[in-house]
């Protein structure tokens, strides 16, 4: 799912490098995402990694760490747990045990209408004891600390780029006064798919979420 929202209408506009799709519906690739936390019982502030400015796709937005699921990992039991895995210690150099837990937060599905389509697993992990975050300046070219609610002031300013299922996310995290009180509500929660549709409306794409008026 890759929708900026920009301007001061707060409309859905497509991420650096995406493209609308007015053909036939693309298959959504499998992905997965890690939202890592730190603060324990006293505090909550996730990790977010800056992309390349120079890539293709999403050029300089900041996102949780994470990507699609490799061949090896989809023909392997839980594909989705192993791929996020990967994705964290890849573009943040964080490595989870296995014994880590990974708790499935969210599930966004891009819209038909986007070229690209992800069908994407949120998962919420706690930063391991010792470990500190980094990026190889390839990919992922910095890294910050937020608690979310700085997060959604620093897009909001302008200050920092997002895409939308990022600022959703956060919204969803914002109440939540520490790491502990959000894992606990989140362990053994229900988890369904959302996946926006994208109306045009002239030359303007909208973007309108499940239960809105126009889905």
């Amino acid at each position: 799912m890759v929708i900026t929202v920009t301007g001061e209408d707060r409309l859905p506009r497509p991420a650096p490098g995406e493209r609308l799709n007015l053909g036939e519906e693309t298959v959504p690739r499998q992905a997965a995402t890690v939202i890592l936390l730190r603060g324990g019982a006293g505090s909550l502030e996730v990790l977010l990694v800056q992309r390349s400015p120079q890539a293709r796709f999403m050029g300089g937005v900041w996102v949780f760490p994470g990507g699609a699921v490799e061949q090896a990992e989809a023909e392997a039991d839980a594909p989705h747990e192993l791929a996020a895995r990967r994705e964290l210690r890849e573009e943040a150099t964080i490595e989870l045990s296995p014994q880590s837990e990974l708790v499935l937060f969210a599930r966004w599905i891009t819209p038909a209408m986007i070229a690209t389509r992800y069908d994407t697993f949120f998962f919420l992990a706690e930063l391991p004891a010792g470990q500190e975050a980094r990026v190889d300046g390839g990919e992922c070219v910095a890294h910050r600390w937020y608690e979310p609610s700085t997060a959604l002031a620093a897009y909001a300013s302008g200050e920092l780029p997002l895409v939308f299922p990022t600022i959703k996310q956060l919204e969803r995290l914002a109440p939540f006064r520490s790491v502990s009180e959000l894992l606990q509500s989140a362990r053994g929660r229900e988890v369904g798919p959302v996946q926006p549709k994208v109306i045009v409306d002239g030359e303007t794409p909208r973007l309108v979420l499940p239960g809105e008026p126009g889905y």
